[in-house]
C-alpha cells in the first residue's frame, strides 16, 4: 500500500463520529432557517475530509447567522471549533473546515451557480437525522 492510499480512511469509525458532528451542524443550520440541507459522504473520493454538509440561506445576512449558529452549537455540543473559516468577508459561500467534515453555507444564488450536489452526485447521501 502506497503512502497516499494509506491516508484514505485510516480509521473507518471516524466517519461515524463525524456524521454525528455533521448532524449537529445540520440542526444548527435548521435553527437559523438554513434550507435544502444535505450531508454528502465524500470520504471515498477525497483525502482531506469525509463529509460535506451543504446548506443555504436566502441572504448574506442569513448565511452569517447560520455560520455563527453552527460554530456555536458544534462548540457547545462537542467542544470543537473549525480549523478554518473561509468566505466570511462576503457571506455568499462560507466554508467551515472541521477536519473530518466541512460545512458549505451558500446564498441561494451561489449554491445554484456552484451546484456542489451535482459535482458530488455520485457520492452517497446521509439522512439528516436518525
Amino acid at each position: 500500500m502506497d503512502s497516499e492510499t494509506s491516508l484514505i480512511r485510516e480509521d473507518p469509525t471516524a466517519t461515524a463520529d463525524y456524521l454525528g458532528l455533521a448532524r449537529l451542524a445540520v440542526d444548527a443550520a435548521a435553527d437559523k432557517l438554513g434550507h435544502d440541507t444535505v450531508i454528502v459522504d465524500v470520504g471515498d473520493v477525497l483525502v482531506m475530509t469525509d463529509l460535506f454538509v451543504i446548506t443555504a440561506g436566502s441572504t448574506t445576512r442569513q448565511v452569517r447567522a447560520i455560520v455563527d449558529e453552527i460554530e456555536e452549537q458544534v462548540f457547545i455540543g462537542a467542544d470543537l471549533k473549525p480549523e478554518s473559516i473561509e468566505g466570511s468577508d462576503y457571506n455568499e459561500w462560507v466554508l467551515m473546515d472541521y477536519g473530518g467534515f466541512m460545512v458549505h453555507v451558500f446564498t441561494d444564488e451561489q449554491r445554484a451557480f456552484y451546484d456542489l450536489e451535482r459535482l458530488w452526485g455520485d457520492c452517497p447521501r446521509h439522512p439528516l437525522a436518525l
